[in-house]
Order: structure tokens, then C-alpha cells, then sequence
């Protein structure tokens, strides 16, 4: 059976029969295939997580909150070992869900699956759901737990969650030292700045770089210390338009990924799967990317995509093909982004080095 990831749709096996007809419309058409869970739940639960506190709903009727600590955490997990095996589902919200899935992963008789906001969003509102508090949430994600195929989720290695929070965390910074960048030339624009100020940007300017400088060492560091990232990062680097400072960002999102995702289930992650928008003859929009997915993954992308387009024969040849079409050069950047990702998932699931001319096999390379 097709296995499909929980980050794209919302869907469910049986809709309830007091349901309308059009709300059983609206839930069979999220309905994906999904593989069926080894154990049968007792009891069905959903945590609605913020930053301080976890709300948390048991069908059919019980509520209780805790504090979002590793106290709350245990405290939680002792209070779920007395219904029996249980299905827990939360949303991915920021990061303040991280520790209490750890903590869930790692618990005796406990299932945990973690949402796309989205995807909660969305189940809600087939439950004709018009307000909007943590216990309703915490409600609907109970009811999603009991509606829905269940795919647990499975922790990370601790190597590839600090990979992630130190890409992530350079990325921030080398956001940072653009907007540094561009106050220094706007203050240098005129002669009313005072020496001061340019020099207190360019001192905050230099030591940015610095820090950014040391973290991609502690990153490369990282990488160097766990045999699979090393293999990997190595693959990476080999690849047309990907150096050492592309590869750790595309490692640090892609290693903290589940195994076993398909390549589509790659590429609904990163939010490049096209979205279309038709219905009759009145609506036909141009096709978009969805952009449900990680913003950070789509932007470690992006130069990889425009130096490939222009350096990687096979790569180029695809977007000069696009461009003949008439597609706009984003879209065919986009493209071309999509498919180094699709590169890099053959890279990493056969352990071979790129070879563009398996990517295209029917697409004569440009010099």
C-alpha cells in the first residue's frame, strides 16, 4: 500500500453518519491511502502545545493541562500509562513541540504523530469547528487521532537535530548581517552620519561574520564526527552548484527527516509541489508552488538551483528547455530546484555519487 506523509493532506477512513452530506464531501476528499498501525488504541489523545503550557484532551470527555517542562512532560506521560496503549497526535508548532515528542517518542505504550499546522487547520474545519480555543484544538487533534490513519513519528538522530538548529541558526544570522549590510551603505550614503555610528556598524558587521564564520566550522565539525552525515555531506558537495556552505543548510533540513519517505513526500516537505487551481471552465489560475512546506529547506535550494542552471550541463540543459516553452525563469528555477532535490534523494537512498545524465536520460546536456 502507498504510504503518504502526514505533512501534505488531512483525510479519514469512516465519516461519522451525523455528519452532512457535504461535510463527508469535503473529508473524503482529503482521504489519502495510509499504511495501518501494527497495534489497535485504546484511547485517543491530542495535546494542543504552547510555549508555557499543554493542553490535553482524552476521548471521550477529559482534559487536563500541563506545564510545557520536562516536570509537565513526565507528569503527562505518567497520566497517559494509566488509560493503556495510546495515540497521541500535536501540531508542530515552532519548536516548543520538540521535547514533549522526544519525550512521547520515547515512552513505553505511547504513539505520537505530529502535525502540519496546516493539516490540523484543516481537519478542524471539516468538523465545522467556528471557535477557536486550546481545549477545542486539543479536542479536534483527539478526534484525529481516532479518524485517521496513524503514522507514528520517529525522533531524529541528536546529531541531526543540533545539525538543524545550527543551520537554522546560521541562517538567522546571515539574514542579520544582510540588513547590517545595507544600513552601513545607506549610513555611508551621506555625509550627515556621524563617524560613530559607521563605525559601530562596521564593528557589528565584522563580528557577525565572525560568529557565522565559527558556526559553519562547528557544523562542518558535526558533520565530520557521525559517519552517515559525513557520506552524505560528501555527496552533497559533489554535486554541481552545491559547496560546503549549501550542503550544510540542505543537510541540516534533510537529515532530521524521517526514513522511508518517498521522494513526492521530499518535495511536499519543501513546499515546491506545484498547486493547481482549476474547476469548470470559470477557473483555470496558473499553477503555483504550494509552499506548504519548510520555508528554510526552499531557501538552502535556491542557489544550488541558480548556479546549476547555469554550471551543470544536464541541469542547464532542463531549464533552457523550460525557458524554449515559455515558462517564466522563476518557474523554471523552481523547477530546476525540485529536481536537485530529486537528485539528492537518489544520491542518498543508492550511496552514488550525481550523474546528471540518469536525471535526464532523454535530454542532450548544453555546454
Amino acid at each position: 500500500m502507498r504510504r503518504v506523509s502526514p505533512f501534505a493532506r488531512v483525510g479519514t477512513d469512516e465519516p461519522e453518519p451525523y455528519l452532512s452530506k457535504r461535510r463527508r464531501s469535503m473529508i473524503k476528499s482529503f482521504t489519502p491511502e495510509r499504511e495501518p498501525c501494527s497495534r489497535e488504541a485504546n484511547i485517543f489523545c491530542g495535546i494542543d502545545v504552547g510555549a508555557e503550557t499543554l493542553v490535553v484532551a482524552v476521548q471521550p470527555d477529559q482534559h487536563r493541562e500541563f506545564p510545557n517542562s520536562s516536570c509537565g512532560h513526565r507528569q503527562l506521560i505518567a497520566w497517559l500509562g494509566k488509560f493503556g496503549f495510546t495515540r497521541v497526535t500535536l501540531e508542530a508548532t515552532g519548536i516548543y513541540w520538540l521535547d514533549l515528542g522526544l519525550a512521547l517518542d520515547a515512552a513505553a505504550g505511547i504513539e505520537c504523530a505530529v502535525l502540519n499546522p496546516k493539516s490540523a487547520h484543516n481537519f478542524a474545519k471539516t468538523l465545522g469547528r467556528r471557535s477557536k480555543t486550546d481545549k477545542l484544538d486539543a479536542q479536534s487533534l483527539a478526534e484525529y487521532s481516532r479518524r485517521m490513519g496513524f503514522i507514528a513519528w520517529r525522533r531524529p538522530s541528536v546529531e541531526a537535530l543540533q545539525l538543524r538548529s545550527l543551520s537554522r541558526h546560521i541562517e538567522s544570522l546571515t539574514i542579520e548581517r544582510v540588513r547590517d549590510s545595507n544600513r552601513l551603505h545607506a549610513a555611508e550614503a551621506t555625509a550627515s552620519t556621524p563617524r560613530c555610528v559607521l563605525q559601530d556598524l562596521r564593528r557589528s558587521l565584522k563580528a557577525m561574520e565572525k560568529r557565522i564564520r565559527d558556526l559553519r566550522s562547528a557544523a562542518v565539525q558535526l558533520i565530520r564526527t557521525h559517519e552517515v552525515l559525513r557520506q552524505q555531506f560528501q555527496l552533497l558537495i559533489a554535486m554541481p552548484g552545491i559547496a560546503d556552505i549549501s550542503a550544510v543548510h540542505l543537510l541540516g533540513e534533510l537529515a532530521a527527516l524521517p526514513s522511508g519517505l518517498s521522494v513526492r513526500e521530499w518535495v511536499a516537505y519543501s513546499g515546491l509541489d506545484p498547486a493547481h487551481q482549476v474547476s469548470g471552465t470559470s477557473v483555470h489560475k496558473p499553477s503555483r508552488i504550494s509552499r506548504s512546506g519548510s520555508r528554510h529547506l526552499r531557501r538552502a535550494l535556491y542557489m544550488p538551483a541558480l548556479v546549476a542552471s547555469r554550471r551543470d550541463p544536464h541541469l542547464k540543459a532542463f531549464y533552457q528547455a523550460l525557458l524554449s516553452r515559455h515558462k517564466a525563469k522563476l518557474h523554471a528555477l523552481i523547477a530546476v530546484a525540485r529536481k536537485i532535490l530529486h537528485a539528492i534523494y537518489g544520491i542518498f537512498k543508492h550511496q552514488t555519487p550525481y550523474n546528471g545524465a540518469l536525471l535526464f536520460p532523454n535530454l542532450t546536456p548544453t555546454d
